[in-house]
Parts: C-alpha cells; structure tokens; sequence
C-alpha cells in the first residue's frame, strides 16, 4: 500500500502541486511538453535522491532561467536570444539532466563509494550546465570581448565557441554556487565542491571547443546533444579527479 513517506509518490505529489502552479503563471518557464517532461524528471530525481537531489535540480532550473532572461530584448534584437524566450521544451529538459538522471538512478543498484562518486557526478553534471548557461548569458549580455576559444579571435557575441572574461567568471561563480548547495544538503563533501568547479570549467570550455569546430559539420550535434556531452563530461572528470584524489591520498 503506498503511502506519503513512499518517495516515488511524495515526487509525483510535490511536482504535480509545483508545475500546476509554474503552468499558471503569466510567464511561462516550459512549454506544455516540457512541464510534462520536467514533471517526469522531478519524480525520477526525488524518488532517487529525495528532497536533496531535487534542491539542486530546481536550483538549476530557476537560477539558468532567471539567467536566460537577463537582458532579454537586447539579446531578442541581436538575434542571438534562446528560442521560445527562453521557454523550455523536452529536448532543453533532457539535454540538460540526462547524465544526471542516470547518475540518480544509479545510485539505487550500488553502494559506498561508488554511491559517492555517482551523487559527485550528479552534482557535477548540473554544475557544468549552470555554469555553461551562465557563461553563455552573461557572455550574452554583458561581454565587452568575445573571442573564439580555438583561435582567441574577436567574434560577435552569440558566436558558437564564443568565450568572454565576464561570461567565464560568472560560470565559475555558478558552478560553485550549485556546489555549495549541494555540500549544504549533504550530498558532496567539502572536496566535491573544487571537483565540481574544476569539472564544469573543464567541460564548459570543451562544449565551447566543439561549438568552434565539429558542430556546425552534423546535423544531429544540435545543441541539446552538445548539453549532453558536455554535462557527461563534467560528471566523468568530477569522478576521475575524486578517484585521482583518493589514489593519491593512499598512496601517501
């Protein structure tokens, strides 16, 4: 008999109550699709994680939308705002928690420490992906000088593998904002926190790299795929420098 301490329903319930409310707000942050997805996400993550894993999945998502709508008729007139205003659909849902959501489920089949490296790889995927939202919006809208990260030419703003000084120091800053939260909850250690930044600046400059050269050659590297990678990126190197770390820690 399910019960409310049953997670799985607690998910269903709190997100249900959350994106009833969100949908009926004037301005909307998802699609109808994406409320739809995002709803499945939120159940997948609490019944996982519980309220822990969900903290930092809904920091993300408020802090990267808030972001997306910083200097929204400027980037709108330059042509180089998100679609739909920033609007989320399935493909933004996913494209940005898809490494996450693994790592969750994950974690119900294993153990200590492999349970520990899988929740550093959670938070780390989400840290890459704020941290390249933010460098990208930011980047956007306040970037006096944006240059090609393979070239470190002067391009225009919005330019695919376009990096600035101000977008890079804000997605530092968010990468170690989303740390921090999850270090509050519980879920990382106070280590985690320096995995996580160093990851998401790792992968944000791989996903900028890609941007400059291969993703314009294949239709199907769209930028949700590009997220994907780039979030898988920053979960592998968060794990690898915490196993790194422990190794070494040993063999002192």
């Amino acid at each position: 008999m399910l019960s409310w301490q049953n997670p799985w329903l607690m998910g269903a319930a709190i997100n249900a109550l959350l994106f009833g409310i969100a949908y009926l707000i004037p301005k909307k942050l998802l699609t109808p699709a994406g409320y739809i997805h995002a709803w499945i996400l939120g159940v997948i993550i609490w019944g996982t994680l519980n309220w822990q894993g969900y903290t930092i999945v809904m920091f993300y998502f408020l802090v990267g939308s808030s972001l997306t709508r910083v200097k929204m008729a400027q980037k709108e007139a330059e042509g180089i705002a998100e679609a739909r205003s920033g609007a989320r659909g399935p493909e933004n849902v996913w494209g940005s928690a898809l490494t996450a959501t693994i790592c969750a489920i994950g974690t119900l089949f294993v153990t200590s420490p492999i349970k520990e490296l899988l929740l550093l790889g959670y938070v780390a995927s989400f840290s890459t992906k704020l941290s390249d939202t933010t460098a990208s919006e930011i980047g956007k809208a306040y970037g006096k000088r944006t240059f090609l990260i393979t070239t470190l030419q002067p391009v225009a703003r919005g330019t695919e593998g376009a990096i600035s000084l101000e977008g890079t120091l804000a997605g530092i800053v968010a990468s170690a904002a989303i740390a921090l939260v999850a270090w509050g909850v519980g879920m990382i250690n106070i280590l985690g926190i320096f995995w996580c930044i160093i990851a998401a600046f790792i992968a944000t400059n791989l996903e900028s790299v890609i941007g400059a050269t291969v993703q314009s050659d294949f239709e199907w590297l769209t930028n949700e795929v590009v997220n994907i990678i780039n979030t898988l990126i920053g979960a592998v190197v968060g794990i690898l420098l915490a196993i790194a770390w422990n190794i070494l820690v040993v063999s002192l």
